[in-house]
């Protein structure tokens, strides 16, 4: 495991040693990667976090548990991680290094894109375009034909019926705008 965060070097978490920050993974030369960066506070950085480490795309490891349902006519990107129970509906695409958690499900014609965190329980209706670094809270629902901005979050439990747009915070049942994503946010150099 690699972090950024110096006070986790050393220890042990879920049995595995955290080696060092995200830079060390230049050393690890005959290495695969898996990409774990899922949280909300962060979600907007997943594409800077990944840059750091200089780890070229083809050395991400793209993962599907084994009690997962994808099409075979939809696409997955490299670096995405598919857990548990999630389903993926027929010509479904999702782009690189998504994180889809345990229960979620994406039905078909949808368009997932790159650095997008689905949390778990999320169920995505069909045709819906979910742009990048987007975080799709749990439990969340999103109606058929909606488009999600680019760097948008939607809320716990939050019901969306129209389209989000880009950078924006949504919230409810149904999903009302609640405010834009700070844009200085992305910069404060936390992971």
């Amino acid at each position: 495991m690699l972090d950024d965060k110096e006070s986790l070097w050393g220890t042990t978490i879920a049995g595995r040693r955290v080696l060092g920050s995200l830079a060390s993974a230049r050393e690890c030369s005959e290495a695969w990667f898996v990409n774990g960066i899922g949280s909300p506070s962060s979600f907007w950085k997943k594409d800077e976090i990944i840059a750091r480490s200089g780890v070229p795309l083809e050395r991400f490891a793209t993962l599907v548990h084994p009690a997962a349902s994808v099409s075979a006519t939809s696409e997955v990107g490299p670096g995405t991680v598919i857990f548990q129970n999630v389903t993926i509906g027929s010509g479904a695409r999702i782009g690189k290094h998504v994180l889809i958690c345990p229960g979620a499900v994406v039905s078909h014609d949808c368009i997932v894109g790159d650095y997008t965190c689905i949390a778990s329980s999320v169920s995505i209706a069909g045709d819906v375009r979910v742009g990048s670094l987007c975080y799709l809270g749990m439990s969340c629902a999103v109606r058929e034909r909606v488009e999600i901005g680019n760097g948008s979050l939607l809320g716990m439990g939050s019901v969306v019926l129209r389209n989000v747009a880009e950078n924006s915070v949504v919230v409810g049942n149904p999903a009302r705008y609640l405010r834009v994503r700070d844009l200085s946010e992305r910069n404060d150099g936390q992971a």
